[in-house]
């Protein structure tokens, strides 16, 4: 399985670091807005050929796939380039900013065919696959989410601390990660309400966002989310249930207490984003939907296009 990654920052390197323990897997091709930073990761993990441009890597004959890891505005655009060009594709979260452009990626996928995979990564973290493995099997319910999402990020930098060339956003990247994560473990959101802080004078973004759900099992979700957070920083998941009471902080789970719940027996890797790489493979090399499909993930972005015309109608 041939792969060129595009978007070689923090998140790009998260997927390559992934990749290098799945066997049968090659890095063709890393592409990046910055050609020295290309050619210094390409050079890192063994692929041969760098470059700026996406169209250079759909360009190569032996090419099988990409993982995209590129600014939140050029995904939808940049998925549909990939599948004409006959190439499955891996999105990373949020597959778009706009409902519209959601569906055109879907559309894009059912006419051709080709693996197209949303990298909505909370599906594949053992934390959350141990309470999703719960649910399936009947023995636990949820009642409720309390969901934290909290960084500290005052300036356009990204997970490593460098400069971004675009800008992040509340809504539509954090916010999806549990809007998705709340329909898988409890089935179908049917009622959505968000409210949201100031506007920042210079990211032109709302730096806080207070977000509820309702699912049709009944089941509700209150998910705060800050860019203003001077602490603990990333996503904390408290799931409610008729049996227990579970708390996941990424790929580690304890209960209620605090105790901690051994979820290395779960899957094949602890690391989340490896197992999400996995499944994306995996689906490829067998002609089947993989989890967290772009058909399967595509609600959430209906949500958050609801979500988006209640805050600009105030």
């Amino acid at each position: 399985m041939r792969i060129a990654l595009v978007g070689a920052g923090a998140f790009g390197e998260k997927h390559l670091d992934g990749l290098k323990n799945i066997d049968g897997v090659e890095i063709v091709s890393v592409i990046s807005r910055r050609a020295d930073q290309a050619a210094a990761v390409a050079a890192k993990y063994g692929a041969r050929h760098s470059g700026t441009e996406l169209d250079e890597a759909l360009a190569l004959p032996d090419v099988d796939a990409v993982i995209l890891c590129t600014p939140t505005q050029m995904h939808a655009e940049q998925a549909i380039a990939c599948m004409n060009a006959g190439k499955h594709v891996q999105v990373e979260i949020p597959l778009a900013d706009s409902w519209a452009d959601a569906e055109a990626v879907v559309a894009k996928q059912q006419e051709t065919g080709l693996v197209c995979m949303v990298g909505h990564t909370r599906r594949f973290n053992p934390s959350h696959q141990y309470v999703h493995n719960k649910i399936k099997a009947g023995e636990f319910n949820v009642q409720q989410m309390d969901v934290q999402t909290y960084f500290f990020r005052r300036k356009n930098i990204n997970a490593k601390g460098e400069a971004r060339s675009w800008t992040d956003h509340l809504l539509w990247h954090h916010a999806a990660h549990t809007v998705d994560l709340f329909a898988y473990q409890a089935g179908k959101i049917v009622k959505a309400n968000a409210i949201e802080g100031p506007i920042h004078p210079e990211l032109g973004i709302a730096m806080d966002m207070s977000i509820q759900l309702k699912s049709e099992s009944g089941a509700i979700c209150t998910l705060s989310l800050s860019f203003n957070n001077d602490g603990p920083l990333g996503t904390f998941f408290r799931y409610i249930g008729d049996t227990a009471t579970y708390i996941a902080r990424y790929d580690d789970l304890v209960n209620g207490k605090e105790e901690p719940i051994d979820v290395s027996h779960v899957d094949v890797s602890m690391n989340g984003i490896e197992l999400q790489d996995r499944e994306f493979i995996a689906a490829i090399r067998e002609g089947r939907e993989p989890n967290s499909s772009v058909g399967q993930v595509l609600d959430c972005y209906r949500v958050l296009g609801e979500l988006e015309k209640q805050l600009a109608a105030g």
